[in-house]
């Protein structure tokens, strides 16, 4: 929810590139290192983000730790959010969408009475209010915004109108038309949050659709109450099936060694966990590696996890093949896992050896995106 802008000229985070320079105390720079020694990693890590830091930055920051090769992250939360970002490396991320659209659950908190012009903290006060608001009022404006319900898209926000972020128009002064969009509020609980002496607020638990924009349902409420509104606080405490309590830290995760940090990882089916499981035999798995639809006596599903077993291994190890829908006994084949990911997935997933000489990341400055 920041409403400030990429930090014109600074450097990308580490961890985009491979190729980095050692930089001295005194600001000058040494000859460029070796390459970083990058790997296969495939799994999931669940961070709690820092306040601060944008989902990329702290995705690059991680992604430079692992020293892994490919890496995304599963629904941004801005810089003034914390909470749960899992992160998907490898063949991970050839199922992130799942937890991109996933139901997720958030803990705010809104100050009753100021507006601003970006809906948090961090926008410039716009319209102040006095506050007269019981608790048996919030019980009674709570029902209004639970259920299915139409959100205006912000103006900060990374929403693209003719191909341009609808923050871009906002601070060249542009106010555009958005079309109201439905989201679903599954749970909605409120109550009064004295945090300060010298104002009221309100504390916010919601589980909702994707897409919900929390601030928005933070204003919408405040309007309700009479008074307005502003997010404050904003914390993901659930996302997909994960929960904030299996998270670990960025500052943990820094002080591990590398085979505690490889140790945080969850493996790629974690993310399927709903799915319905197919498990095929050898001669089948293959062919449906190959893309070959098969056949067989399993019910109508439109989200199958389908495991094989080690092509060419003598173990009885099975392995995840990837993702299908059964039609009328016909297991289609969706997203699949290379050879290569599941032989590095079922040995020691590509751990590899390699001494990093880059600067780790340091503490990034705010960047502009907000669709949690």
């Amino acid at each position: 929810m920041s409403t400030a802008g990429p930090p014109q000229g600074a450097k990308a985070p580490l961890g985009g590139s491979d190729v980095h320079e050692v930089i001295k105390r005194g600001g000058n720079s040494s000859a460029p290192c070796a390459r970083v020694a990058r790997r296969p990693v495939h799994g999931v890590l669940l961070l709690d983000k820092p306040l601060g830091w944008s989902s990329n930055d702290a995705l690059q920051k991680v992604k430079w730790l692992m020293r892994a090769e490919k890496a995304g992250h599963t629904g941004t939360l801005d810089p003034l959010a914390t909470g749960l970002l899992p992160l998907c490396f490898g063949a991970a991320t050839k199922f992130s969408q799942l937890q991109l659209d996933a139901d997720k659950t958030y803990e705010a908190v809104a100050r009753l009475g100021v507006k601003t012009t970006t809906g948090d903290a961090e926008g410039e006060v716009i319209a102040e209010r006095p506050v007269k608001v019981t608790a048996e009022e919030i019980n009674d404006v709570a029902p209004r915004f639970t259920g299915l319900i139409r959100q205006i898209p912000p103006m900060h926000s990374a929403l693209k109108k003719d191909g341009k972020a609808l923050y871009e128009y906002a601070r060249a002064g542009i106010e555009v038309e958005r079309q109201a969009r439905e989201v679903t509020i599954y749970e909605l609980n409120l109550a009064l949050a004295h945090v300060d002496i010298e104002y009221e607020a309100i504390k916010i638990v919601v589980k909702c659709s994707k897409g919900t924009y929390i601030r928005t349902l933070a204003e919408d409420i405040g309007e309700a109450l009479g008074c307005g509104a502003h997010l404050t606080q904003l914390r993901r405490i659930e996302t997909g099936g994960f929960d904030v309590a299996q998270c670990v830290t960025l500052a943990a995760l820094e002080a591990m060694t590398d085979e505690e940090r490889w140790s945080q990882l969850l493996p790629v089916e974690s993310l399927l966990r709903e799915h319905t499981v197919v498990s095929l035999d050898d001669e089948n798995a293959g062919r449906f590696l190959s893309g070959v639809r098969r056949r067989g006596r399993w019910p109508d599903s439109g989200q199958v996890a389908v495991y094989g077993p080690l092509i060419g291994a003598w173990q009885a190890q099975r392995v995840l093949m990837g993702t299908a829908h059964v039609v009328a006994g016909e297991l289609i084949p969706g997203r699949l896992l290379s050879p290569l990911e599941i032989e590095q997935i079922a040995g020691d997933g590509g751990s590899g050896s390699g001494e990093l000489c880059a600067v780790p990341p340091s503490t990034p400055q705010k960047t502009d995106f907000d669709q949690i």
